[in-house]
């Protein structure tokens, strides 16, 4: 085992084990930057919201925890990536969009034009009526019809 191990309980919950035996359950996974470096840091935080590992680099750990501190991070986190837009009711806000993203077809209204940050020079996120952030990691990468539409409110 290394320096911890990380399985489900009977509760469905996460339950940690360190090296040494010490067990911490209700366990939640967190990365330190979600949008610019998702395979970075992390922490496995015990039940009273206190660090109780820190993972350097997610991508370094050994296959099989790797699979279940990435599980345990994409249940807590909710970030769709737009990948395609493919229709704006309006160019005023309030619009509703259709979109593209990694899990599928979706709707929502953009209120105003301040609702798309800029992150860097490529990655925008986008808030909707009911602040589900959505994410569009590389802005250049995305259709031409997408990239239109896009510069409309940019």
């Amino acid at each position: 085992m290394t320096a911890f191990d990380l399985q489900r309980d009977a509760f469905g919950r996460w339950t940690l084990t360190l090296a040494d035996g010490t067990q911490h359950h209700g366990v939640i996974a967190v990365r330190a930057f979600p949008v610019s470096d998702a395979q970075g840091g992390a922490a496995l935080m015990n039940s009273e919201g206190h660090e109780v590992v820190w993972i350097d680099q997610v991508s370094q750990l050994d296959p099989g925890l790797r699979a279940q501190v990435l599980q345990a991070l994409n249940e807590r986190e909710f970030l769709p990536e737009i990948v395609q837009l493919q229709a704006v009711s309006s160019f005023a806000t309030p619009s509703t969009w259709t979109v593209q993203t990694n899990r599928g077809t979706t709707q929502f209204m953009l209120k105003g034009e301040e609702d798309i940050r800029r992150l860097t020079g490529t990655v925008l996120l986008v808030n909707d009526a009911h602040g589900v952030q959505y994410m569009i990691r590389d802005l250049a990468a995305m259709d031409k019809h997408s990239r239109k539409l896009l510069d409309r409110f940019l």
